[in-house]
């Protein structure tokens, strides 16, 4: 049996981490899983915790770049991924404004989903409640945006969003996810369909590999800033 470690020194350690993310997006994921066993945490789980601070250690001039040039546009990106501990998936979702990272999290659905078009619908809602605030900021710049794109990679779930009609498969849905409809209709928003290589919310979501890491990293213009400077 796993031994137990100080849950003292391992919620410090957690806390510390959550505050990066704040600024270091990359990390979001891993830090999330690390945070789930904060109530008995074993030897392997701040082992985990040290190794992201030896990467951060190794990245130190790593950070957000946003660069004056650049068109105008407001983009949204959702995706999900499932969990084997409690079987609940996570929501993963980012806003690009003028294709600068603006805003970012992910964070576990409050239910079990039953299949996968299920999470995808319910993780564009919740990017489509950030979009929509984002929006109304804009507006007190006189900055109007319409028709704003939500860019995910399930076709059923798009569907969803576009058909009227609650089937049987999707009426168990909570009410307040299907608020994203009455905006499709609307046209505030438009629920875009994206290939799962082109979709930069997979950073938020799952582990991935260096390549793959490494390129969302750019895809974010999350950057070695004394490159730029």
């Amino acid at each position: 049996m796993a031994k137990l470690v100080d849950q003292t020194r391992y919620r410090a350690l957690i806390g510390s981490l959550l505050y990066l993310t704040a600024s270091r997006p990359n990390i979001t994921f891993t830090v999330g899983v690390c945070a789930i066993f904060q109530s008995a945490p074993k030897e392997s789980h701040i082992t985990a915790a040290q190794r992201i601070l030896r990467y951060l250690k190794g990245c130190q001039e790593v950070g957000l770049w946003y660069p004056k040039d650049g068109g105008f546009r407001l983009v949204g990106y959702s995706d999900y991924a499932g969990c084997r501990v409690d079987r609940k998936s996570t929501s993963g979702t980012c806003q690009m404004l003028r294709n600068r990272l603006v805003f970012w999290f992910n964070m576990k659905q409050n239910s079990i989903a039953t299949f996968t078009a299920e999470a995808k619908y319910i993780v564009a809602g919740s990017c489509c409640a950030q979009v929509l605030w984002m929006r109304q900021q804009l507006r007190d710049y006189d900055i109007e945006e319409k028709e704003i794109p939500i860019m995910c990679d399930n076709t059923s779930a798009i569907a969803i969003t576009q058909n009227p009609v609650l089937h049987s498969r999707i009426k168990h849905i909570d009410v307040r996810y299907h608020f994203i409809r009455d905006h499709v209709e609307k046209k505030d928003i438009i629920l875009e369909y994206i290939s799962t290589d082109k979709q930069l919310a997979d950073i938020f979501t799952k582990p991935l590999c260096e390549s793959r890491f490494e390129e969302l990293k750019n895809e974010l213009c999350l950057i070695e800033l004394s490159k730029e400077t």
